[in-house]
This record gives C-alpha cells, structure tokens and sequence, in this order.
C-alpha cells in the first residue's frame, strides 16, 4: 500500500502534464491557423487592389498619358505586391505601393475632368474600399501574431514549442513609417 500512493502520485502529475502539453499543442495549432488565415485574408485584399489598379491608371492615361514615369512606378509597384510572400516583402511592397499612388492622385488633381469622370469616382470609392480591408487585415494578421508568439514565449511553453514545430512569426510592420504617414489622397 505504501508503494501505491508514490504510484498514483506520479501517474496523476503524468496525466496533468500530458493534458496540459496536449491542450497547448492544440492551442498552438489553432492560433497557427489564425495567422495563416489572417495572411491569407491580406493577400487577397492586395489581389483585389492589385487589380483595380491597370484600371484607374487607364482612366488616368487617357487625361495624363504623358507621365510614364508614374504609370511605371505603380506597375512596379503592383508587380511587388502580387510576388511578396512574406510580411516583410509585403511591407516593402506596401511602401512603394503607398508611394506610387500618391503619385496618381497628385497627377490626377491636374485635371478637372478627370476628377468628375464616374470611372475614375467609381474606382477611387473602390481603392479606398480596399484600403481600409488592407488595414483592418492586417490588423487581425497582427493581432493573431502577437498571440501566437506570447503563447510560444510564455514559460512553459517556450520550453517544448519550438520543437514541436512552432516558430514565433513575423509581424506585418511598416519598413518606412514616412511612406504611410499620410495615406493616398483618393477624394477630390
């Protein structure tokens, strides 16, 4: 009888530690899941931009056809978009996209006519539709991150997450915060 409490003793602490590691792996699992959700829900709202853009730079070209210069620029841009795969190619991407448009809009104020054309209001109220789906994503992107890397930096769990698989990821961030400063002025 004496042998049989010591017994119980650790079979209980080996079921409490197999429940605990068990309910964290599958909290991991879920949180992973998230981000991965979360960075698709990004790329598809750089898709949907992505693909406003050849045509509000046709509306445009047809009132500003001489500025190659910035018709180039946001096709390189919209290029990087659509390739980036990581948050933080995205942020380059995100950067130079900003600019870019920026430019449109500023060569766009030149003309009056242009800035009356249904087309060009149309898919202006569309970009900046898209603009604030880009933020609120990757607001929730950021959110399941910052998540997802406390639970693998917490103690325990730092202890056995990394060798289950799990790596802390990264965050969504601006690379230059004067890019972003003041969004893209889509209204007239």
């Amino acid at each position: 009888m004496e042998i049989l409490i010591p017994v119980l003793i650790v079979v209980a602490l080996v079921v409490i530690v197999g429940i605990y590691l068990w309910a964290t792996y599958n909290s991991l699992v879920t949180l992973n899941m998230r981000v991965d959700e979360a960075w698709s829900d990004i790329t598809i709202q750089l898709k949907r931009r992505a693909d406003l853009i050849p045509n509000l730079i046709e509306s445009v070209k047809g009132y500003a056809s001489h500025e190659r210069g910035v018709f180039e620029a946001v096709t390189t841009a919209r290029a990087e978009t659509l390739s980036a795969t990581s948050p933080a190619q995205a942020s380059v991407a995100e950067d130079h996209m900003q600019s870019a448009l920026k430019s449109v809009f500023a060569v766009a104020e030149a003309y009056p006519q242009l800035q009356a054309s249904q087309n060009f209001l149309q898919l202006q109220s569309e970009l900046v539709d898209t603009e604030d789906k880009i933020q609120a994503a990757r607001r929730f992107y950021n959110g399941g991150v910052r998540e997802l890397n406390t639970k693998i930096k917490v103690f325990p769990n730092n202890l056995f997450a990394k060798r289950l698989g799990f790596t802390e990821r990264d965050f969504f961030e601006v690379s230059e915060p004067a890019a972003i400063a003041e969004p893209p002025r889509v209204q007239f």
